[in-house]
């Protein structure tokens, strides 16, 4: 029986609690601040910056996947809907402790009628995607950018996109992840788009059969 989106709140908050090295998030917030403005000193270059972000977030992501899939017991998602389902009520809650509202869209119309074998299957899904309007940013609790920040087109939280396609790329999915809002940015919210580019094949370790 498919897991409904109340028992996926519920799970993302029994792991919260459940949770023993919680860190203080005023602490976290301002170390993420200093360590945003240590790249803006050592690169000078608001898009370099976003991809440093982006690049740290996806190592972290790479990491964090094996605490949450021993954590959680969740199984193999059955499609990209539920991936966002997953991500928003479980992964952020868990690890941060906010549940962003999620938006799920449809891929693009296929070219071809109906799809005919298990790879037309994964085209078919490619395309698809999901937005996630975060309420509350605790990375951006005491942010408040300057213009030079804003005219760079900075995006202060940015290592979140890393960390998704990171974590979403160990369990065999390709997406792009990026920041399509920031209230920090003058937006009326702060939204991250996340699309499904292909399923990836499992690799089978060197020397296995």
């Amino acid at each position: 029986m498919a897991t409904s989106s109340k028992q996926y709140k519920n799970i993302g908050e029994d792991l919260w609690k459940g949770r023993s090295e919680k860190i203080n998030a005023e602490l976290f917030a301002l170390t993420y601040g200093a360590l945003v403005v240590q790249l803006i000193q050592d690169y000078e270059d608001y898009d370099e910056v976003n991809k440093q972000l982006e690049k740290m977030g996806y190592n972290i992501g790479t990491r964090l996947i094996e605490d949450f899939l021993a954590k959680s017991n969740l199984g193999r998602c059955s499609d990209f809907r539920e991936v966002g389902e997953v991500v928003a009520k479980v992964g952020f809650k868990s690890f941060l402790n906010i549940s962003p509202t999620v938006t799920h869209g449809g891929p693009p119309p296929p070219s071809s009628p109906r799809p005919t074998s298990n790879a037309s299957m994964s085209q078919a899904s490619s395309g698809s995607s999901f937005t996630l309007t975060l309420e509350e940013n605790p990375l951006a609790e005491f942010v408040e950018l300057p213009e030079e920040a804003l005219e760079g087109g900075l995006w202060f939280s940015n290592v979140l996109c890393g960390v998704i396609r990171g974590s979403l790329e160990m369990v065999q999915l390709q997406v792009q992840a990026e920041f399509i809002s920031d209230v920090l940015r003058g937006d009326e919210s702060t939204e991250i788009r996340v699309k499904l580019v292909k399923y990836l094949e499992e690799e089978v370790p060197i020397g296995d059969d």
